[in-house]
């Protein structure tokens, strides 16, 4: 989709993404290695009482499932920025779902744009766990 294409307060719904227990054990080892995201007993004694996915993971377990959509297809350049809010704690086997929503459109030349895209992540109980605002610059339609 070309710049011009582009709406503001385009919304997209993303599909449900689980988080899976060993998924969120490997991927903390690897990333983000602290006790309250890979060792049991360590978390029980926490505020949260258990483990915790990794921020990160959290985004990009629903950041993949943004990008089933596709939204900017062919024309899409390159991302720019992303700024990521937690809120609430996910854990293992939350379902999070989320809406993508464009928030700004900056034309920055003949060529190219700059979307600005704001995704809200929700658990299964409807609380917002993270907002994720991201920039992507996608090309304009040729003249």
């Amino acid at each position: 989709m070309f710049f011009e294409d582009i709406k503001p307060d385009t919304t997209i719904d993303i599909a449900p993404a689980v988080i899976e227990k060993d998924k969120m054990l490997s991927f903390a080892k690897l990333y983000d290695n602290i006790p309250l995201h890979t060792d049991d007993e360590y978390a029980k004694n926490t505020p949260f009482g258990k483990l915790i996915a990794p921020g990160v993971m959290s985004f990009m377990a629903v950041w993949a499932k943004y990008l089933e959509v596709d939204l900017f297809g062919d024309e899409l350049i390159a991302g720019k920025s992303t700024k990521i809010e937690w809120y609430k704690p996910v854990f293992a086997d939350d379902v999070l779902t989320g809406k993508a929503a464009v928030t700004n459109l900056i034309k920055r030349n003949p060529k190219n744009g700059l979307v600005e895209l704001t995704i809200d992540a929700y658990n299964q109980h409807g609380e917002l766990v993270l907002t994720d605002v991201t920039e992507a610059i996608v090309k304009c339609r040729p003249l």
